[in-house]
């Protein structure tokens, strides 16, 4: 099959979806108008209630969303074939990612701009609001720990992304306080600022003392480090100690000193990005060699693959970033459906990039059923595939491996460490409303709530139990984390529903999606933490046990909740803010 042919089609779709499926939610069923005042002004305040250009406020959320999330699951879910991943994508993300993340969107702008498990209390009530929260909680804990785990093996396996990544951190920075101080216009700074980091990623791709690797400045990979641990895992620990430190400072910034020109940045890195491994797949004109199916694999595609590829097809976490950062920055209601579905369509491309980069890396189907043997392999070499698969299409441009290893690996990190620092911020908004709601006052405070925010991420990060020895926090919750995510997705549709039918508005459009992912996803949880996780395995096993156990009481618990608020049982008054 060829690869240029299978793109054709999926773009050809997402512009379809966007330009008549949106339009449609946008005008019949969301019924966004003009002139309702938003909360980004209505609260102004210069630090998370700030009205945003539409272009500006886009590249903050799809960057914040566009984490390695939409890289990794489609590059593992190929384990099944390319067919069910690329349908999976294109399907999810035009009827349900692109709806549900523009529906978060609307419905917070409603509402003040409030999160949606803020919301939940007046949609299924206190006691709905407390679970929804928790499962946030435990969602963006994961979050966290998935994201800095992604990163720093991705410094130590890549030195040379480090500098260009690091010298992104002061460009922002600069183009924060030009633009909110001196009133500059963003577009011509960011464009310089990228111009740095790639200058920056060409001269540390071929100058050693440039690339900062750790393992090699400890003596090796068989060399020992602090407190007994290889070189290896001490580097690990060093990033996970600068990375949180770093999300500490840049979660409790006003969001225009860094949050908005670091993502606006990433947002014209993005588009570069994308710009260059399409026009490499143009040129390189490859074949696709992994198999439509896979009809040789050792765990069932039903119901894994929709929980596998999240981000990328729908993802709960893009509802929180709707809700939680997106909502407080739009300019006009309007605008929700270029920022929230079309930051769901930029997802999708980048998701579908990712199944072609690795689907045409292999020389044959042989050597790819090689490299997919078993769905742990495919888990654990994913991310690599990508890299190694995107350089390949890069090539086809005249750019050298070395240079395009380096440059994809900077904008994997880039989307990595955007989510992470957005998903703290979110997650000290969270642990705040907790606070509030039990009466610890001391947890309402920005710093302690960030603290417990940080420390609760690195020791999850940091769990040593697991394949991978020290630190594989994040390779171990993996598939939770999928699972988790798409419940997050399936009761966000579910409140938007239930917000639709008390203003008298059509809600099928969000409850089909939601019915057919909470099945999935209930129904995946229930076979990994029954049948496959258990007390009687390792730490790491039980880990996921407790996990997993804990969330799918949650959820079965609040979804039981919202289909009796959704079916009138619990009718109270809505309307409009």
């Amino acid at each position: 099959m060829n690869a240029i042919l299978v793109a054709l089609i999926g773009m050809v779709i997402f512009a379809l979806g966007y330009r008549y499926y949106s339009k449609f939610i946008g005008e019949k069923i969301f019924k966004l108008d003009p002139n309702y005042v938003t909360p980004a002004h209505r609260y102004k305040d210069g630090v998370d209630f700030v009205p945003t250009n539409k272009f500006i406020l886009w590249g903050h959320h799809f960057t914040s969303v566009a984490g390695a999330a939409p890289i990794v699951g489609p590059a593992i879910a190929l384990y099944w074939g390319w067919l069910p991943a690329f349908l999976w994508v294109i399907l999810g993300t035009v009827f349900a990612a692109g709806v549900h993340d523009f529906g978060t969107l609307a419905l917070s702008v409603r509402n003040k701009g409030q999160s949606v498990g803020t919301i939940a209390e007046k949609l299924i009530g206190k006691r709905g609001k407390i679970l929804f929260l928790f499962i946030i909680l435990t969602l963006v804990l994961m979050v966290n720990a998935v994201f800095a785990w992604v990163i720093a093996n991705l410094f130590i396996t890549y030195p040379s992304s480090v500098f260009p990544v690091f010298i992104q951190i002061p460009l922002a920075i600069w183009i924060g306080y030009a633009v909110y101080k001196r009133n500059a216009k963003m577009l011509v700074p960011s464009l310089i600022a990228l111009a740095i980091m790639y200058l920056a990623a060409i001269l540390s791709a071929d100058i050693a003392f440039l690339q900062i690797d750790l393992v090699a400045y400890m003596g090796g990979e068989d060399g020992t480090g602090l407190f007994g641990l290889s070189t290896v895992s001490t580097a690990f620990l060093i990033w996970i100690v600068i990375l949180m430190i770093y999300v500490y400072i840049a979660s409790t910034l006003p969001v225009w000193k860094l949050l908005q020109p670091r993502d606006f940045i990433n947002s014209h890195q993005l588009v570069v990005g994308l710009g260059i491994l399409y026009l490499g797949l143009l040129f390189t004109n490859p074949q696709i060699t992994a198999p439509i199916t896979n009809p040789n694999t050792d765990i069932s595609w039903l119901p894994l693959l929709f929980i596998t590829i999240a981000c990328g097809a729908i993802s709960g976490f893009h509802g929180l970033v709707s809700s939680g950062t997106s909502s407080k920055q739009l300019n006009k209601e309007t605008d929700a459906r270029f920022v929230g579905y079309f930051g769901a369509v930029g997802e999708g491309i980048l998701a579908l990039i990712s199944i072609l980069a690795v689907a045409t890396l292999f020389a044959s189907t042989a050597d790819f059923n090689a490299a997919y043997a078993s769905f742990t392999q495919a888990n654990a070499g994913g991310l690599g595939n990508f890299v190694e698969g995107a350089a390949v299409l890069a090539g086809g441009l005249g750019i050298s491996t070395s240079i395009s290893t380096t440059i994809v690996s900077i904008i994997v990190v880039s989307f990595a460490a955007t989510t992470l620092d957005t998903a703290v911020r979110l997650m000290r908004y969270i642990i705040a409303e907790i606070g509030a709601e039990y009466k610890v006052n001391v947890l309402t405070k920005p710093h302690v709530a960030t603290s417990v925010a940080v420390l609760s991420s690195a020791a999850l990060v940091l769990i040593p139990e697991g394949p991978n020895g020290f630190g594989s926090g994040g390779y171990l919750i993996w598939p939770l984390f999928g699972t988790a995510n798409q419940l997050l997705a399936g009761i966000s549709l579910l409140l938007i529903s239930i917000w639709l039918k008390r203003l008298g508005r059509n809600y099928a459009y969000t409850l089909i999606p939601m019915i057919f992912l909470m099945f999935m996803t209930l129904y995946a949880l229930f076979q990994q933490v029954l049948f496959e996780w258990s007390w009687l395995g390792n730490n790491s096993n039980t880990l996921l046990f407790v996990l997993g156990a804990i969330i799918f009481v949650f959820a079965a618990w609040i979804a039981l909740t919202s289909f009796q608020a959704l079916s009138g049982k619990f009718e109270q008054s809505i309307k409009d803010d």
